[in-house]
């Protein structure tokens, strides 16, 4: 059972908000670096492997740098993303960008910053021929449909918009070696917030098989495979951590089995994980407003789901300590909500907590990834401050709060005055 800690203190988290009002989001810097060593060091067998942070799951150009200071590069599936990754300093084969539905100027900057292109259908590569040109390295998006089962946060693979079918594979690589193309890739991404390690290594077997089999009718070789993300997060206290000793293990078995006993050696592994790296070592903080009883007894924040949106779209559980009573009894049944014109938000239903007061602060686990990066501005609220715990036990704001002159920036007031 993973053990719920906090990296601050209730009386370091007293200090913090003495500057910083809360709702926020605070990140651990040693927890993500730590994380960051470690799954990396898992894949030192494999020359050439990188890990391209997926930048949605938490967009902040300062965590960024913090994990391509460790090597990291960055996965990008906007225009806004591509544009952290530039102010980062990333360029060339650093930034991987997978996107669907794309806008040409997009590849533009894509291809100006030198990344690799991740194709996500076979449309795409008349499109980007036409408007951009073709690079001398593309990559398709692999969607291998009933050879593979989803989970419930992405879906079936037949249901997914994502990707190539295993023939429009072939047809595709078939294409760009007729216009020249002489670098490849391939990548799938077929999971999220998986935590059964034998998912990912069927997931290379997969990836693998089809690296063979395109080579032996194409005569193509790949210089690497992406296996994608998608590595989950024990959010409750009963799940466990993916091993990635065992998922390195089993890939390194597979690998040995089909790329070195096929002469297609060396193949570099790609991650894309976005989840796992930041997700544990986020916290939103909250107070409590109100507390109200009618029916159920529920406890008010000063957070709302625009500030964590997860538990509410996806019934997804987020663990929560009350700084200075975790050894109370947690013997009182809550509904912990926010004050948005919407029933589903809700951070906890029908969840025991110790007895909650009026003034009580509340950390929300887990929020590294798909926390603030979510976040909308429903009911004219605000996005909070994200900030990070340093190693040397300082904080700092890594992103100011929304101001109300934020939220009406993009509006014209003076030529309401002459609407009419």
């Amino acid at each position: 059972m993973e053990k719920k800690t906090l990296p601050f203190s209730k009386e370091q988290l007293k200090e913090i908000t003495k500057k910083y009002p809360t709702p926020f989001h605070i990140y651990d810097e040693k927890g993500i670096k730590d994380y960051a060593e470690y799954f990396v060091s898992n894949f030192s067998w494999n020359n050439g492997f990188k890990e391209y942070f997926a930048v949605k799951a938490l967009p902040n150009p300062y965590i960024m740098k913090i994990l391509h200071q460790k090597g990291f590069g960055a996965d990008c599936s906007s225009m806004a993303e591509l544009l952290l990754a530039e102010k980062v300093g990333m360029r060339g084969d650093e930034i991987m960008f997978t996107s669907n539905d794309t806008p040409a100027e997009e590849y533009q900057k894509a291809i100006e910053l030198g990344a690799i292109l991740n194709l996500d259908d076979i449309t795409h590569i008349d499109y980007i021929e036409e408007y951009v040109g073709i690079p001398e390295l593309v990559c398709f998006r692999y969607n291998p449909g009933a050879l593979k089962g989803g989970n419930a946060i992405i879906g079936n693979p037949e249901e997914s918009k994502y990707g190539f079918t295993r023939e429009q594979l072939f047809e595709g690589y078939k294409r760009l070696k007729e216009k020249g193309v002489k670098r490849f890739g391939i990548h799938t991404m077929v999971a999220s917030n998986e935590l059964d390690a034998d998912y990912f290594v069927e997931t290379a077997e997969i990836i693998f098989d089809t690296i063979v089999d395109i080579h032996k009718e194409l005569g193509v070789r790949f210089e690497f495979a992406n296996l994608g993300g998608g590595i989950g997060i024990p959010y409750k206290r009963e799940h466990k951590s993916v091993d990635m000793k065992k998922v390195s293990d089993g890939i390194k078995e597979l690998y040995e089995k089909y790329i070195e006993a096929n002469d297609l050696a060396p193949l570099k592994i790609f991650f894309e994980s976005g989840r796992a790296i930041t997700g544990p070592f986020g916290y939103l903080v909250a107070r409590v407003l109100h507390m109200k009883e009618t029916y159920k007894k529920y406890v008010g924040l000063d957070a709302s789901m625009h500030n964590l949106m997860r538990p509410a779209i996806y019934k997804a559980y987020h663990h929560i300590t009350i700084p200075g009573k975790e050894d109370q009894p947690h013997d009182k049944l809550y509904d912990v909500t926010g004050s948005l014109c919407e029933n589903n938000d809700k951070f906890a239903i029908n969840r025991l907590l110790p007895k909650v007061d009026v003034g009580d602060m509340v950390v929300i686990h887990d929020t590294g990834a798909h926390g603030h990066s979510m976040g909308f501005n429903y009911n004219g609220k605000l996005r909070s401050a994200e900030l990070l715990l340093r190693e040397n036990g300082t904080v700092e704001q890594i992103r100011r709060a929304e101001t109300h002159d934020d939220y009406f920036a993009t509006l014209d007031f003076d030529g309401l005055e002459s609407f009419s």
